[in-house]
């Protein structure tokens, strides 16, 4: 019985053999054809997603919480050190516009877990006392984060001011550029708002908005009223222009900020390579406040400060006709430079 078996026995280890040695000789020749074949797109070409892109969101926001509890609890040098917290240079700065929506932007994208704000305006490169400090100085200013994160300042009198442009390109040439616009002459309006309210807590008397917008000698818009002059967008980005391309600048819409935030931080997700993470979910209307406030989880919420949405004096509507048609020029050219155009008079 034995030896009518053997030669079935033989037969099957013949043809199992067989498959071996083909299944081996299909591997060997198959890397063979990839070693001889040109791939498309070569590994050492292909762009590097962002870091924060390659991290878990859910990680992202844990480590979130984390570093939260630690800022909470004065973070000693060893927890530092245990989790690797840094406190990184700005990769992303909000340089303007004042009254345009800065604050709000800031804390909004501060919503994102890859995004760590710098609380406090620092005013490190309009102020020469503070730049002679030097880059140490301002690095020692911004706040604890994980390398991953992008730490994101704001002060919005850099807009504005001359000699930034050229010191913020000797700290970094390839920097994210924020700029956030409202229609020029509600941004004046504003921002003579926010001086009166001042004026007005020192008991100080202060002139009507119409008496500094409009020069009573030639009856001309008055261009050295710095909220006039601030409000002239064109004339400032030029400056930056010299030292940046306008890729490195997005423009951010102040007056969709307020009524509808979420696309225009979804368009600033995507300037900043960023992960989409804000959502409705994360915004919602305040009515007794009159505008949005930030849903960080089912825990905490936050509005922005009372200050905000301050309700702006009257203004005579000849003198806001003729700001306007004063302003019409200069928005068409910043409509022009940044390819973003919006419905202003």
């Amino acid at each position: 019985m034995l030896f009518k078996q053997q030669p079935l026995l033989r037969q099957k280890l013949f043809v199992l053999g067989s498959i071996a040695i083909g299944s081996v000789l299909f591997l060997v020749a198959r890397v063979g054809t990839l070693d001889r074949l040109q791939p498309i797109c070569p590994i050492e070409s292909r762009l590097q997603r962002p870091e924060h892109e390659q991290i878990p969101l859910r990680t992202l926001q844990f480590k979130r919480g984390l570093l939260h509890e630690l800022r909470r609890g004065n973070a000693t040098k060893e927890q530092i050190r245990l989790h690797n917290l840094v406190q990184q240079l700005p990769r992303a700065i909000i340089i303007g516009v004042r009254k345009g929506g800065t604050r709000a932007l800031l804390e909004m994208l501060n919503l994102h877990p890859a995004v760590v704000k710098a609380s406090q305006e620092i005013h490190f490169f309009d102020n020469d006392r503070n730049y002679a400090r030097g880059i140490e100085w301002y690095r020692e200013k911004m706040p604890l984060s994980f390398p991953h994160q992008i730490t994101i300042e704001k002060s919005p009198a850099y807009f504005i001011t001359e000699e930034v442009p050229e010191r913020i390109f000797k700290m970094n040439s390839s920097i994210k550029l924020l700029v956030i616009v409202r229609e020029p002459t509600v941004r004046a309006v504003s921002d003579y708002t926010q001086v009166l309210e001042g004026k007005e807590r020192k008991n100080k008397t202060y002139h009507k908005f119409e008496k500094l917008a409009i020069d009573s000698s030639t009856c001309e818009v008055n261009t050295k009223y710095k909220a006039v002059r601030t409000s002239i967008y064109t004339k400032h980005l030029e400056r930056w222009l010299k030292f940046f391309p306008v890729e490195q600048f997005h423009i951010v819409d102040g007056d969709r900020l307020i009524t509808d935030p979420l696309p225009e931080l979804q368009l600033v997700e995507r300037f900043l390579n960023l992960p989409s993470r804000i959502s409705r979910y994360n915004l919602y209307f305040n009515a007794t406040r009159g505008f949005y406030c930030l849903r960080f989880n089912i825990v905490f919420n936050k509005c922005l400060a009372g200050s905000k949405g301050r309700i702006h004096p009257e203004v005579d509507p000849s003198v806001v006709a003729r700001l306007q048609k004063f302003f019409h020029p200069f928005n068409q050219k910043f409509f022009q430079i940044t390819g973003r155009a919006f419905n202003w008079p």
